[in-house]
């Protein structure tokens, strides 16, 4: 969970693309809601570039349940997410989302996002 608040962190700053795309493994898939899936870095790394591109773009999430595997080699994340974007008259529109990560301890010791899909999260007063 602390490297899924770094990697939050890292990517509200919006600044570092390398920095940003570090917390996925080289064989990530990121499954966007309504979007085509982006499997692998290079992939993924076009689609963090668009995102980066929109005016007024930022992001954020909090993890708010981890599971571990038994092993300790995997674990998946449930988190709600913040995105803002500028609305079409200019002032920032935040949507608000819920996503599962699935991570991995890689090889070097270091946990690694190797899937990140998200939804839209329900209407106030709705099911999630």
């Amino acid at each position: 969970m602390k490297r899924d608040a770094e990697w939050s962190a890292v990517a509200y700053e919006a600044r570092d693309l390398e920095k940003i795309l570090s917390f996925w493994a080289d064989d990530a898939v990121v499954i966007p809601s309504g979007s085509p899936v982006a499997d692998g870095k290079a992939a993924i790394r076009a689609f963090v570039q668009g995102a980066l591109a929109v005016p007024g773009f930022r992001i954020r999430w909090t993890t708010t349940k981890a599971t571990l595997s038994p092993d300790g080699k995997l674990a998946y994340l449930r988190s709600t997410t913040e995105t803002t974007v500028n609305g079409p008259d200019g002032k920032p529109q935040t949507m608000e989302s819920r996503a599962t990560t699935v991570w991995r301890k890689d090889a070097d010791g270091l946990w690694r996002c190797v899937l990140d899909t998200w939804n839209e999260a329900a209407p106030a007063g709705g099911a999630h």
